[in-house]
C-alpha cells in the first residue's frame, strides 16, 4: 500500500505523458484522479494504523522508535566494494504515527494543490508530469525508513520544484528557482556526506552488514566502537549533527537561512505556494525527528537550548518581517517563517507536550498556511495585485471570502477553538515545563502578540472601511440599477465560485474540527513521540 500511495503520481504522469497537449482537461483529470485516489490511500493506512501494536523491530533489541506498519522491505542495491566491504541498500518503507499524520496532510494538500492548479494555461502537460513527480518524492520522503532511499526521494524534489517556479512563476521567477535551488542543494551536500559516515558506523543486528536503515541506525546499542561516528567519538558526533541539522534547517527555513522562502513563495503560482508551505517545510522539521535527534540523542539533549533560541528567533523575527510587508503573499510567507518557529521550539523542550505539540503545529500550519496562499491566489487572480493598501471594504463586496479569511487568520493567530490555538498551547506547555527552554518561551509569547497586529491590522485595511479611490477595481451600475464591484480582466466574477469553494471549504472544516477536537491527530502521534522522548531522554543516554 505504502508503494501504491507513493508511486501513484508517477503513474498519472506516464499516462499525462500518452495524452495529446491539446487535451488539458484530460491533462488535468488524470492529475486530480491521481490525487484522490492516493487521499483515498492515505486514509485507509490512517484507519489501518495501531499505535498500540508493536511493529517491526530493529533485531533482538527492538526498535527505540515505535512501531512500524505497512512495512515493505526488499534489497535494492548490493555491491561488494572490496576492501571497503559490501554497498547495501534496502527498499526500506513504513510509517508510524508521525508519518501517518505526514501523509494525510500530504495527501491532502497534493490533492487541493491540483484543483488550486485548474487555472494554469501555460503548457499544462508539463505542469502536471513535475507537479505529479513531487507529490510522490513528498510523499516517499516520508515513508522512506532507508537513509538512502530518503535522500534520494528528496533530491527528486529538487528538480520539479526549480522547474515548476522558474516556468509558472512570476517576473523574478528565475531569481527565486536559483536561488531555492542552490539553498537547498547546499543543505542536500551536509546530508550526504553524514548519511555515508553513517552508513559505515552503523551494522545491522539481524544481517551484522553495514547499513543505511535509519530503525537500525537509532539502535544506539548496534554503533561501531572505533567508527567514525561511534559513540567513543564525541567531536565527530557533534560535527555531523550540526552538518545534519543545518540540512534540514535550511528547508524549515531556520534563521539565518530562511532569505529564499520569500521570494521562492512571491515568485511561485499559487498551487506551488500552497506545496512549499504545506508540505515542503514540514520536511525540514521532519527531518530532524526522524533522523537527526534519535541518531545523535546526546548531541540534540546538548543543543536544546540553541534550538530554542533559533525558534525565538524564528518565531519574533519572521512576525516582526510579516507586520512590514505591503505585498499580502509575502506577508504570509513571513508568517510562516514565524510559525515554524513554534515547531522548533517545541522540539527543543525535548518532553512529550513539546513534541506533541510541535507536529500538531506541523499539521495545522499545513492545512492553516494552505488555506492562507489560496485566498492570496484568489483575490490576485481577480484584481491583478496583492498590495494590502489597494483594497478597502472588500467584506462588503466579497461576504463568502471574507467570512474564509476571517476563519483562516484568526487559526494563524491561535484563536481558541480552531486548531491553530491547541498546537501552540501544547508547544508553550511543553517549553514552560522544560528548565532549558522555559524562559525562551517566556519571550518566544510575544511572537502572538506581533501575529495579531500584522494579521488584524491587515485585516482591517482589507475588509473594513471603504473603497480606496486607487483600488484594483471598478464600482459599476449594473443591469439592476445597483452598483456591483467589477475586477479588472475578470468579467465581473466576485465573490469565490464552486471550484475555489472545493478547494477551501475541506480546509476550514478540518480547522474548525481539529480545532474543538484535536484527537484524532493527538492520538495518532503520542504514541510514536512518547517512544522519541525516551530515546532522547538523559537516562536512556547514560546506559550507551
Amino acid at each position: 500500500m505504502l508503494s501504491l500511495i507513493v508511486f501513484l503520481p508517477i503513474i498519472a504522469g506516464l499516462v499525462i505523458l500518452a495524452v495529446p497537449s491539446s487535451q488539458k482537461q484530460i491533462i488535468r483529470i488524470v492529475s486530480l484522479l491521481a490525487a484522490l485516489a492516493q487521499g483515498v490511500l492515505a486514509v485507509l493506512i490512517w484507519r489501518g494504523y495501531d499505535p498500540a501494536l508493536p511493529g517491526i523491530t530493529a533485531g533482538p533489541g527492538g526498535s527505540p522508535l515505535g512501531s512500524f506498519q505497512f512495512v515493505e522491505k526488499v534489497p535494492w542495491i548490493s555491491l561488494h566494494l572490496g576492501g571497503f566491504g559490501s554497498l547495501n541498500i534496502e527498499y526500506f518503507l513504513g510509517v508510524d504515527g508521525i508519518s501517518v499524520t505526514m501523509v494525510i496532510l500530504t495527501a491532502l494538500v497534493s490533492a487541493i494543490g491540483v484543483l488550486s492548479s485548474w487555472t494554469i494555461q501555460k503548457q499544462v502537460k508539463g505542469y502536471f508530469i513535475l507537479y505529479n513527480l513531487l507529490a510522490s518524492a513528498m510523499m516517499g520522503c516520508f515513508v522512506a525508513l532507508d537513509f538512502f532511499l530518503f535522500y534520494v526521494f528528496w533530491e527528486i524534489m529538487l528538480l520539479p520544484m526549480y522547474f515548476l517556479i522558474g516556468i509558472w512563476g512570476g517576473p523574478n521567477r528565475e531569481y527565486a528557482a536559483i536561488k531555492f535551488f542552490l539553498y537547498t542543494l547546499f543543505g542536500s551536500v551536509f546530508m550526504l556526506l553524514v548519511m555515508i559516515a553513517l552508513y559505515f558506523s552503523v551494522l545491522d543486528p539481524v544481517t551484522g552488514n553495514h547499513t543505511f536503515s535509519l530503525v537500525a541506525m537509532a539502535t544506539q546499542s548496534n554503533y561501531i566502537k572505533d567508527a567514525i561516528l561511534g559513540p567513543d567519538n564525541v567531536m565527530w558526533r557533534y560535527v555531523a549533527f550540526i552538518v545534519l541539522f543545518i540540512g534540514f534547517a535550511i528547508k524549515v527555513p531556520m534563521f539565518p537561512f530562511h532569505t529564499w522562502l520569500p521570494d521562492a513563495h512571491v515568485e511561485a503560482p499559487t498551487p506551488i505556494s500552497v506545496i512549499l508551505a504545506g508540505v515542503l517545510l514540514k520536511l525540514g522539521t521532519y527531518g530532524m525527528i526522524r533522523i537527526n535527534f534519535p541518531l545523535f540523542p546526546e548531541v540534540f539533549h546538548a543543543s536544546m537550548y540553541v534550538i530554542g533560541i533559533f525558534g525565538a528567533i524564528n518565531i519574533i523575527y519572521g512576525a516582526l518581517c510579516a507586520l512590514a510587508q505591503q505585498d499580502l503573499k509575502k506577508m504570509v510567507a513571513y508568517s510562516s517563517i514565524s510559525h515554524m518557529g513554534y515547531v522548533l521550539l517545541g522540539l527543543s523542550a525535548g518532553n512529550s507536550e513539546g513534541m506533541v505539540g510541535a507536529l500538531y503545529q506541523m499539521f495545522n500550519h499545513g492545512t492553516i498556511t494552505a488555506m492562507l496562499f489560496l485566498l492570496v491566489g484568489v483575490i490576485y487572480d481577480r484584481a491583478h495585485t496583492r498590495q494590502i493598501d489597494k483594497f478597502g471594504g472588500l467584506a462588503s463586496y466579497m461576504p463568502v471570502y471574507a467570512a474564509v479569511v476571517t476563519v483562516a487568520w484568526f487559526a494563524s493567530l491561535g484563536l481558541p477553538g480552531l486548531s491553530g490555538f491547541i498546537s501552540e498551547a501544547l508547544v508553550f506547555v511543553g517549553a514552560f515545563s522544560s528548565p532549558t527552554t522555559r524562559y525562551i518561551a517566556m519571550v518566544s509569547v510575544l511572537g502572538i502578540v506581533f501575529g495579531a497586529a500584522y494579521l488584524l491590522w491587515s485585516l482591517q485595511r482589507m475588509f473594513l472601511g471603504t473603497r480606496k479611490a486607487d483600488a484594483a477595481y471598478d464600482l459599476q451600475i449594473g443591469t439592476d440599477g445597483h452598483e456591483h464591484i467589477h475586477f479588472h480582466d475578470w468579467k465581473g466574477k466576485i465573490d469565490l465560485d464552486g471550484r475555489e469553494l472545493a478547494m477551501l471549504v475541506p480546509l476550514v472544516v478540518i480547522t474548525i474540527f481539529l480545532g474543538i477536537y484535536p484527537m484524532p491527530v493527538l492520538g495518532m502521534l503520542t504514541s510514536s513521540i512518547n517512544k522519541l522522548v525516551q530515546v532522547l531522554s538523559p537516562v536512556v543516554m547514560s546506559q550507551m
